[in-house]
């Protein structure tokens, strides 16, 4: 069934429009970050035609207002930064200054060590040297493991809003109001285990912003996201570009790169 669904996801790109070649290197990215998860594709990325529809769609972008020019004070500035596992180095010089009013992609391929930068930047792990500056008001939506299988999501909301000093009605107006900017009205007892794939990454992303943080981070945030709720999403990234934030996104879509002021391409400090 798993080689089935990456087999129909490339039939599927190739139907509304996609190269074949590129279509292979994305069935064949979804089979690796597939493996890598160790979830069945279904479960990570949703139904495969519903994610061929959302990535082709993704391939003819509607036109976007121009950027504008003028740039708020740095959230992010990275400096050589290198990151080493006993004998691997996965990172190796890392540079990026990322202002407010500002959105930067983080592309590479898979192993290239995109997560592990975004895992420094929120100060989830050290870099082993090198430079890392940010400002203290920070929102992380992780690709896994950011919410607790067995709260609600109005859980998830007291739980995160309390941490940035919300209360508990405030987090729970805010977190509802957020989810449906991403097309999603959270259930009452629901807990985040029974969400699928997609809806787990819109809660994660909507934690990442609940407090309005001026830096907002986002690891590959569109996993098992439909045609409408990606648009939705790439709409919610401008919005906070336009509020002030700084958005720093890992993406392995090339389509999305002409919307963002920043790429920061990661080859793998091991291919270099």
């Amino acid at each position: 069934m798993t080689d089935q669904w990456h087999e129909s996801f490339a039939r599927l790109l190739v139907e509304r429009g996609v190269a074949p070649g590129e279509a292979r290197r994305l069935a064949a990215d979804s089979r690796d970050e597939a493996r890598a998860a160790g979830l069945p594709p279904a479960e990570l990325f949703g139904p495969a035609a519903a994610y061929a529809a959302g990535i082709a769609r993704a391939a003819r972008p509607a036109p976007l207002a121009a950027l504008p020019r003028a740039r708020g004070p740095v959230v992010l500035r990275l400096t050589g930064v290198t990151k080493r596992y006993r004998r691997r180095e996965v990172l190796r010089g890392v540079d990026l200054t990322l202002r407010a009013g500002e959105v930067a992609a983080v592309v590479g391929a898979n192993g290239s060590g995109k997560s592990t930068l975004l895992d420094i930047c929120a100060g989830a792990s050290k870099a082993t040297s090198g430079l890392v500056e940010r400002t203290a008001r920070i929102g992380y939506a992780p690709q896994q493991h950011g919410t607790a299988p067995y709260l609600t999501a109005d859980e998830h909301f007291r739980l995160f809003g309390g941490a940035h000093g919300m209360g508990a009605k405030r987090a729970v107006a805010t977190g509802t109001h957020l989810a449906a900017g991403l097309g999603w009205r959270p259930r009452a007892g629901t807990v985040a285990a029974q969400l699928s794939g997609g809806t787990r990454q819109k809660l994660n992303v909507v934690l990442g912003e609940l407090h309005r943080p001026d830096l907002i981070l986002l690891d590959e945030p569109y996993q098992g996201f439909d045609q409408d709720s990606y648009l939705d999403l790439w709409s919610q990234v401008y919005a906070w570009r336009d509020a002030g934030a700084g958005v720093l996104v890992v993406t392995h879509l090339l389509h999305d790169l002409d919307r963002v002021d920043h790429v920061l391409e990661l080859k793998g400090a091991e291919d270099r």
